[in-house]
């Protein structure tokens, strides 16, 4: 007898149906998966995109002199911030994002 956990109470017997059993003829399946045969086409545009990809991996994108040079100005006290190029920067990232002109 099974108990249900919640109320306590027991639970209907159950009875199970058994499936029939279907006999496939595996020579038929496998002639016709065999016809379907899968295939992609690359665009002109995807390729550019990988070539892309690629040339850009293949490069570094950091300047290690660079860093190396702030983080010398940066330990001796020597660094200064240009506040006209970083406002200048943040208005030409705030031109990029997308108006939300909803308010």
């Amino acid at each position: 007898m099974t108990i249900n956990s919640v109320t306590g109470k027991p639970l209907a017997a159950t009875t199970l149906k058994s499936t029939a059993k279907v006999e496939v003829d595996t020579a038929k399946i496998t002639a016709s998966t065999a016809e379907k045969i899968d295939s992609i086409a690359i665009t002109a545009i995807a390729k550019e995109i990988h070539r892309a990809f690629e040339s850009s991996s293949a490069s570094s994108a950091i300047d290690f002199d660079r860093v190396a040079a702030v983080k010398k100005a940066l330990a001796d006290g020597s660094y200064t911030i240009n506040a006209e190029k970083v406002a200048e920067k943040l208005i030409q990232f705030e031109k990029l994002m997308p108006q939300d002109n909803s308010t």
